[in-house]
């Protein structure tokens, strides 16, 4: 993933940040391994007999509990479990320690010919810029930047240089192919229409039809010519899209661009302050192979909220908020406005993240449960939190900790608009 582009960027591909680098500094402090308070853990000792009872192992059973420095529960915490898409946990921390949560991707496009009576005499270059999140409307309001421009039709090819992603596919050609239907209204396929109705009413359709193919090459032509800047959304708001629907696609560019599954689980132990082996990835989305503690879990949420609290956000500005966001999470009765992040497998049933109360503050947990019947292992995941929160005492909404916050609303270097329909969409900026 590239940081920003500047005008004199504009031929070249950026220089992406160097990925291998280890974080030298353990963002937060974990909470040793100690006596537990009694009755949180006899609740959940009882809540693994229970498992037990029908018929669930309880060496593959996992849960820990705290509130802030305080170990509450422990069952096999510090034990790395099947973890399916609580690693987006770990690709998350480390994405926002590698770029930041401001950091933008700059797709830059540009041409090869001149523009004579709406028609471009070349090619269209798109060098990629490893943004997960350029999607169908991206292409569509790219297009309609064009033809602004003054192009409506092309000559040439559509040349792709670079990593060039669209709509979560990493193929540069198939991504080049789409684009190409993108910014062409005339062959818009079903699915382009279908995102084209979540934009505002009447908007533009864009008519930039390319006359010749696809083309993938490793390096910019040196005749290169700069049209336009397309910056993507925010990382934060990125990541947010990312964790509400579990997108496996996004959250494997995000760590292969961050250095590899094994660079991200190495990060993310090394800010969590938990021991490597407590972190062992596969691959940034939620593989079979990938094992992640209950305390790893935990540990590597509170480094995350550790690291944006000088952006004056919240883990909320990158998890899903329980019953009030969209997503995966919109139909489960977890906590109300606890700030979670869940993981499924075909035998594999987790949740982690975060809960307000009035008598524990913020407490952290992560469940991790391996059996046959996940629908059964969410709804006793479920039943159990609920049960500790009306222990413990909901906080009111105007007490609450974990709330979205724009930290950089205001920020002239973070270009973005509304686009509707609750998304924001990227910015394009003409340098032709």
């Amino acid at each position: 993933m590239s940081p920003l582009a500047t005008s004199s960027q504009l031929e070249s591909h950026n220089t992406p940040v160097n990925s291998t680098t280890l974080i030298t500094e353990p963002v937060y402090k974990v909470v040793p391994v100690g006596s537990a308070d009694p009755v949180t853990n006899a609740e959940i000792q009882e809540y693994i007999n229970r498992l037990a009872d029908k018929g669930f192992a309880k060496s593959n059973q996992g849960v820990w509990i705290q509130s802030n420095q305080t170990l509450l529960a422990n069952y096999q915490g510090t034990i790395p479990l099947k973890a399916a898409s609580i690693t987006k946990v770990a690709t998350t921390l480390v994405a926002l320690q590698t770029w930041g949560p401001k950091h933008q991707c700059v797709t830059l496009i540009g041409r090869t010919g001149p523009i004579q009576s709406g028609v471009l005499q070349g090619d269209l270059v798109i060098q990629g810029a490893e943004d997960p999140f350029f999607i169908w409307e991206d292409a569509i309001n790219l297009g309609n930047t064009l033809n602004q421009i003054g192009i409506e039709r092309v000559k040439g090819n559509l040349v792709v240089v670079g990593k060039f992603y669209m709509d979560y596919d990493s193929n540069p050609e198939r991504a080049g192919n789409l684009l190409k239907e993108g910014l062409n209204a005339q062959i818009w396929s079903a699915a382009a229409q279908t995102q084209y109705l979540t934009l505002p009413k009447n908007a533009p359709q864009p008519q930039v039809a390319i006359e010749g193919s696809v083309q993938v090459v490793p390096s910019a032509p040196g005749e290169l010519l700069p049209l336009v800047r397309h910056f993507s959304l925010p990382l934060a708001q990125i990541l947010k899209q990312m964790n509400l629907y579990s997108n496996n696609q996004m959250a494997v560019m995000l760590a292969d661009s961050a250095g590899g599954a094994n660079v991200v689980a190495q990060k993310a132990a090394l800010a969590a302050s938990v021991p490597t082996a407590e972190i062992q990835l596969e691959n940034g989305a939620g593989a079979a192979a990938n094992r992640i503690s209950p305390r790893a879990a935990c540990a590597m949420f509170l480094a995350i909220e550790g690291y944006l609290q000088p952006y004056h956000m919240t883990i909320a500005n990158v998890f899903a908020i329980s019953g009030q966001d969209v997503g995966i999470l919109q139909d489960r009765p977890l906590p109300p406005l606890s700030v979670v992040k869940t993981g499924t497998l075909e035998d594999v049933s987790a949740v982690a993240g975060a809960m307000p109360t009035q008598a524990q503050g913020s407490v952290w947990f992560a469940i991790m449960n391996i059996g046959e019947d996940v629908d059964e292992f969410s709804q006793d995941q479920d039943l159990l939190l609920q049960r500790l929160l009306n222990q413990w005492g909901r906080k009111s909404p105007a007490e609450l900790t974990f709330i979205p916050r724009q930290g950089f609303a205001k920020d002239s270097s973070v270009k973005f608009h509304d686009q509707g329909q609750n998304r924001l969409t990227a910015y394009n900026e003409i340098v032709n």
